[in-house]
């Protein structure tokens, strides 16, 4: 049997939850660390946190996001939370996004911090078809789920509750703002700086004063 998923949470008896995936070689106390939940408690907000911790192993074989719904966010919609937003950085931003394209309606909003564009398997396919625009998957690349977002990212709805937040010397910055581009301009958030924890720290800050929780 596999081992059940461990969780960090912070828990104020509020009606959303936000579920947050660590990128790679992250642990939820990363979050903790960095002042992500203090940041929640700092302003007062009514949300409840479960930071995740995914194997590495367990992504690799396909077996994380269907533990993640079985186990985090059914749960949690049978205990009664209003929304559920899922949100994510790097590798933790891509499965965020992953999971809700493959699991239409079980979440209600999306926070992706400097999400992860896939690899270059993926992102090269795309830019030589001459773009997401131009792209048209194949049923052999619609057996990967990083394929799968980005054909959902050609037209996702637009009015599904999203916040796009990363730096703008993040090395991956160029796919980054390729998701970005994909919502309306005010879901699209840059900063000054680069793959690290002060700039996912000031972007999960803009996230948390946004209107996007009252969406």
């Amino acid at each position: 049997m596999s081992t059940p998923l461990r969780t960090l949470r912070q828990s104020c008896g509020a009606s959303n939850l936000m579920v947050l995936l660590p990128g790679a070689y992250m642990r939820p106390e990363d979050f903790a660390q960095a002042g992500f939940f203090a940041a929640v408690s700092q302003r007062g907000l009514a949300l409840d946190i479960a930071a995740v911790d995914l194997d590495f192993a367990a992504i690799s074989g396909g077996t994380a996001l269907p533990a993640l719904q079985a186990e985090i966010i059914e749960p949690a919609r049978r205990q009664g939370y209003q929304k559920i937003w899922l949100g994510g950085i790097s590798l933790g931003g891509l499965l965020a996004l992953c999971h809700h394209v493959d699991t239409p309606g079980s979440i209600d909003g999306l926070c992706l911090i400097a999400p992860y564009p896939g690899s270059r398997l993926t992102t090269n396919a795309i830019a030589r078809a001459g773009g997401l625009a131009n792209w048209q998957a194949t049923p052999e690349e619609l057996t990967d789920p990083e394929f799968r977002m980005w054909r959902w990212l050609q037209k996702p709805p637009p009015d599904f509750p999203v916040f796009v937040g990363y730096g703008s010397e993040d090395r991956f910055a160029a796919g980054m703002q390729q998701i970005a581009e994909c919502f309306p301009g005010a879901a699209r958030h840059a900063s000054p700086g680069d793959h690290d924890w002060p700039v996912w720290r000031l972007l999960w800050e803009r996230f948390l004063d946004s209107q996007s929780l009252s969406a």
